[in-house]
């Protein structure tokens, strides 16, 4: 059995960065793999010392897809165990406003997928209901 770790909660923050689809005005959601991992998920990474949590998801998403965005409402947080540690990450809805993915160090992929196909390729299980939370957030402002 796994021990927990008394050390204070991982904090991180991400996005669910969505886009109109350039073909049929539908929803596209950006995935990003990271091949440390090797899994697909939103783009997400721990926060700065100091850093907001909602600044720290807007630079994560910049720094894993390129993309400059807008966070719109709070999303359900996620909550799971890294080697021991609690980790806490904070999600937002974002809108992808511009900029183009180049490969970097952390991610090496960045595809834009209809909400179906984004739940499909997520690897971890938690990730799947942020798909279900952003339609549900876009359904009542878009």
């Amino acid at each position: 059995m796994a021990k927990l770790s008394t050390a204070a909660p991982i904090r991180a923050a991400g996005a669910v960065l969505w886009r109109r689809s350039p073909y049929d005005r539908g929803i596209e959601i950006a995935l990003v793999h990271r091949p440390r991992y090797d899994d697909w998920s939103h783009p997400k990474g721990k926060l700065k010392s100091g850093e907001p949590e909602a600044a720290a998801a807007l630079r994560e998403v910049k720094e894993e897809t390129g993309m400059d965005c807008a966070l719109g409402a709070p999303l359900p947080s996620s909550y799971y165990l890294v080697n021991g540690r609690p980790k806490h990450v904070r999600y937002w809805a974002a809108e992808a406003l511009d900029g183009s993915f180049a490969e970097n160090r952390e991610v090496d992929r960045l595809v834009w997928l209809p909400p179906a196909a984004a739940r499909a390729r997520l690897t971890h299980d938690r990730d799947r209901p942020l798909v279900d939370a952003l339609l549900d957030t876009l359904r009542g402002g878009v």
